[in-house]
């Protein structure tokens, strides 16, 4: 088999653009590696990219790969066989790497933990990056979303930790062998690429054969059932590792006392709010702990953390309503979102629902139409289709009408503008507006709120 070059040939990443592919590009580019990459459009990570020294591409296009000296080329799951820069890389015989074979490559430089599961990737590997930062273990940080500490989604340290996020969505991350490998849950939610979940458990099981040590949460069923790790955490179960009591979720965040293996650590405060969230930061305890971060450290680094972008982020307030962009498009994240958002409202829950792939839609429909009780007032846009066909008759205004069948409030709007001018007419001061999906419809936030700042 061949292996990727790191003697100094060139890197060229068709779709730098995505957040996984540009956080492997910043770290490359950081160590001193020649990288180029290209994408449709330009947006804030590839300017980031560009003034690290990436040259950026806009636009896919054959000569792209012929400016760069016989590169290898980086490409992801969302990248088609007819795409112009792969086509003349085939035909050139250039090496072509998929984007999980340079993380695996990375894993294996360094001691590395690698946090899977359908659920909490992104808040559980930024956590477990947050705490090694504040004791100073000055990680190297490859994630699928943006985080303040660190102004992005990746970081090149000096030490010898390196923390990934490992996803699952097209099974690619069996590849991966870190030191430590975290699992935070184990559900369907790429019907795209697996066709049960019997497939899906398969695949985690793969993954935590290639770790050293596994950490899990064992409140999930699945986890309970098809996996044997060597450190547990539970919300509920004292039996676990780690485990917690004395619990209280409010409006500002959570608060719980913390315990090890019998043992009371100590109180701690999370800004973050919800259960879900509580069950992530105990997979970042029991990972910190085990690599020799001292209580003191976490228990005093904690109330820093604000989060990932588009995790509960708040992306601004208006005549009392507050605006908040969440990545939720599974029936599970929106129950745990929404239920987050609750904590929080002073008057009402608006929730401006996306979905998100015709495929996952299909599938969970009847799950999505029963995840919204905890929102008062439910908007549905069209479909995002992420790229995939509509193979059946399915579209947004079905989706609202699913709901409807367990919701009082439910009101589809076929275009962003229409949902715009919809939220302008119906928000009132003390509401909580959370978009939901993975979508594009956070894209209507900021005027959304201009608008709402200049109405009278």
């Amino acid at each position: 088999m061949k292996t990727i070059d790191f003697s100094g040939r060139p890197f060229h990443f068709i779709g730098v653009g995505g957040i996984g592919m540009s956080a492997i590009a910043h770290i490359l580019v950081k160590q001193g590696f020649v990288v180029s990459g290209s994408d449709t459009s330009s947006n804030g990570v590839t300017t980031k990219l560009q003034n690290l020294g990436v040259k950026i591409f806009q636009g896919h296009s054959p000569n792209n790969i012929s400016l760069i000296d016989a590169p290898q080329v980086v490409c992801s799951t969302a990248i088609r066989a007819e795409n112009t820069e792969l086509q003349v890389a085939i035909a050139r015989d250039l090496p072509i790497w998929h984007r999980s074979d340079l993380l695996a490559a990375l894993i294996k430089q360094f001691q590395s933990v690698a946090v899977a599961g359908t659920h909490g990737k992104t808040t559980t590997s930024s956590l477990i990056a947050y705490l090694f930062l504040q004791a100073g273990l000055d990680p190297t940080i490859v994630i699928g979303g943006e985080v303040s500490t660190w102004q992005g989604n990746a970081r090149l340290g000096e030490s010898k930790y390196l923390v990934a996020e490992a996803d699952e969505s097209d099974g690619s991350f069996v590849k991966f062998e870190p030191k430590i490998g975290v699992v935070t849950n184990i559900e369907l939610d790429h019907p795209d690429f697996y066709q049960s979940l019997d497939q899906v458990v398969e695949a985690f099981v793969k993954f935590t054969q290639r770790c050293n040590l596994v950490v899990a949460c064992i409140d999930d069923l699945n986890v309970q059932k098809f996996l044997q790790p060597d450190l547990t955490y539970s919300l509920f179960n004292k039996a676990a590792d780690y485990h917690v009591t004395d619990v209280k979720f409010g409006a500002n965040g959570t608060q719980a006392l913390v315990w090890e293996k019998g043992q009371a650590l100590g109180e701690i405060q999370l800004q973050l709010l919800g259960a879900h969230n509580l069950s992530n930061l105990l997979a970042a305890i029991a990972v910190s702990r085990y690599v020799g971060i001292e209580w003191d450290k976490i228990q005093t680094a904690l109330p820093g953390f604000v989060g990932a972008r588009r995790r509960f982020e708040l992306c601004g307030e208006s005549k009392g309503i507050s605006f908040i962009d969440d990545y939720a498009h599974h029936p599970s994240e929106i129950r745990a979102t929404l239920a987050a958002a609750k904590l929080q409202a002073k008057n009402r829950v608006v929730a401006i629902f996306q979905p998100h792939r015709f495929s996952r839609i299909q599938k969970f429909l009847s799950e999505f139409s029963q995840s919204f009780n905890d929102a008062d007032l439910v908007v549905v846009s069209e479909i995002y289709g992420a790229g995939e066909l509509n193979p059946t008759y399915l579209n947004g205004a079905k989706v609202a009408e699913a709901i409807a069948k367990y919701h009082p409030a439910v009101y589809f709007q076929a275009s962003h503008a229409a949902i715009q001018q919809f939220l302008v007419e119906k928000l009132e001061p003390g509401d909580l507006a959370i978009f939901l999906g993975a979508g594009n419809l956070n894209s209507i936030i900021t005027p959304l709120i201009a608008q709402i700042s200049v109405n009278a």
